[in-house]
């Protein structure tokens, strides 16, 4: 996807139910997907308890990655949540409510196959909200230690995710899997179950786990001697009069579905995992030796990475362009005069917002009697330029305003967030929160200076006639 291109968010047409069976807790289940509002993302909600809670798909609620990626909120638990997530990203759905009747969405085959058909048969639409991506820029890692589990994620046109297991075993050495594009993921990794090996298999069937597991929704490698003991637990378990292993050393009923569909499960794992970062990415993910730990320990680092970014985010303008105002059509429009005219020039002018600019010279008076051994640009003056930037943006909604003053009516949540001095041009942008009503103007407001946010507000100022006498 090139960067110039709009993508919209997307929801489904109608609401759609499936119906089976938890793997861990072995409850019958029912699960309707239901179309949902622009910025919504993805959520579940629980409709078995009482006020039918919401828990929204994101990292900071995984509390455990036994078995699965399991999330809760406020004592509420969703189990195993990765395939059907997996299932919403791989379409390029954007906003889902998923309600559940059990805490855990049914296991189906063990991939996100049936989910796929499920939404595509509810249909996809457009919405007019733009879809918000996070375009990765720099090389972002997680470790663990204690595996040597690693995920990365570098510059991409688009995101792209690559699997590498490893797991040390005869019956299942070292697999790859490559998703090149999310397009391909219905066909080329959807389908591919889960699944686990005969060893962890007996410790499950110890514990009471995997209560809806039969051999139609896990592979089961055999990496240890099948006693008859185990034998004997299996048939009950899956209910079958007898089990043997196949020749590719997997359990039989099942037939693989490609020889790296241990690989490519663990790929769908990576895409079920990241959706809890809640923001699309553009960057490709390189997943060694994936499991639910790392993959949400990651989500989480990627996430707070975005949610860092994008309060701080500056936007990008060309300074070097020829101005929509210099100073002197800025003089025709405001009052103010120099030392107290605080904006050079203005980038743009829109009915909603503008963009002005400022630069911070050593001449500035106020650096005569404001820490002069240490020139600092007032913060309060600051927030005067932006208030002046605001002042063309309300002026600009009258045929003539040379014959009106605009005054502070209010400010509000006024944050400093670092110096501004010599050598610094701050850019301003200011955008309207309500629409401008009887010359009254509620703006918001950020000041951007060295790439970063400098300072920003709410402000509410109004024009005034002057009286011609």
């Amino acid at each position: 996807m090139s960067s110039d291109k709009v993508v919209k968010q997307r929801t489904i047409a109608k609401e759609v139910t499936l119906q089976g069976v938890g793997l861990h807790t072995g409850h019958e289940v029912t699960m309707t997907f239901k179309p949902a509002p622009e910025h919504h993302g993805y959520a579940f909600k629980r409709v078995d308890l009482e006020g039918s809670p919401v828990i929204e798909a994101d990292a900071n609620y995984v509390v455990n990655t036994q078995r699965g990626t399991n999330l809760e909120k406020k004592g509420v638990r969703i189990h195993t949540s990765e395939h059907v997530l997996a299932a919403l990203v791989g379409l390029e759905i954007d906003n889902v409510l998923i309600e559940l009747n059990a805490p855990e969405p049914p296991i189906m085959d063990g991939s996100s196959k049936y989910f796929v058909e499920a939404l595509e048969k509810a249909g996809l639409v457009e919405q007019d909200a733009e879809r918000e991506e996070y375009i990765v820029k720099d090389v972002i890692s997680y470790t663990d230690e204690e595996t040597g589990s690693e995920i990365t994620v570098i510059p991409s046109d688009e995101y792209q995710v690559t699997t590498m297991v490893d797991f040390g075993t005869k019956v299942l050495g070292t697999q790859n899997a490559t998703l090149k594009n999310l397009s391909q993921f219905k066909k080329e990794i959807s389908n591919a179950r889960t699944f686990s090996f005969l060893h962890e298999i007996e410790t499950l069937l110890e514990h009471g786990l995997i209560k809806g597991g039969d051999l139609n929704n896990a592979i089961v490698y055999v990496d240890k001697e099948l006693s008859p003991e185990t034998m004997e637990k299996l048939k009950v378990a899956f209910q079958k009069d007898s089990i043997s292993v196949k020749p590719n050393g997997i359990l039989d009923n099942l037939t693989l579905h490609y020889p790296n569909e241990a690989a490519r499960h663990k790929l769908l794992d990576v895409i079920g995992d990241l959706a809890l970062i809640g923001t699309r990415i553009r960057g490709k993910i390189i997943a060694n030796k994936p499991g639910h730990f790392v993959n949400t320990q990651f989500a989480k680092k990627l996430s707070k990475i975005i949610k860092i970014e994008k309060r701080n985010k500056v936007p990008q303008f060309d300074l070097n362009q020829t101005p929509l105002m210099d100073v002197t059509e800025i003089m025709k429009k405001l009052p103010h005069r120099p030392p107290f005219l605080l904006v050079d020039k203005i980038l743009e002018l829109s009915d909603t917002h503008v963009v002005g600019v400022k630069n911070i010279t050593m001449n500035e008076p106020f650096f005569v009697g404001h820490f002069p051994g240490a020139p600092v640009m007032p913060g309060v003056l600051q927030v005067e330029a932006m208030a002046q930037a605001g002042g063309i943006l309300v002026l600009s909604t009258v045929p003539d305003p040379e014959n009106y003053l605009t005054f502070f009516m209010k400010i509000d949540k006024v944050k400093f967030k670092q110096q501004v001095g010599p050598g610094d041009t701050l850019i301003f942008k200011l955008e309207l929160v309500t629409p401008i009503r009887r010359g009254i103007c509620h703006m918001q407001g950020y000041a951007y200076a060295n790439g970063k946010l400098a300072t920003e507000a709410e402000m509410m100022a109004q024009i005034v006639k002057v009286k011609n006498d």
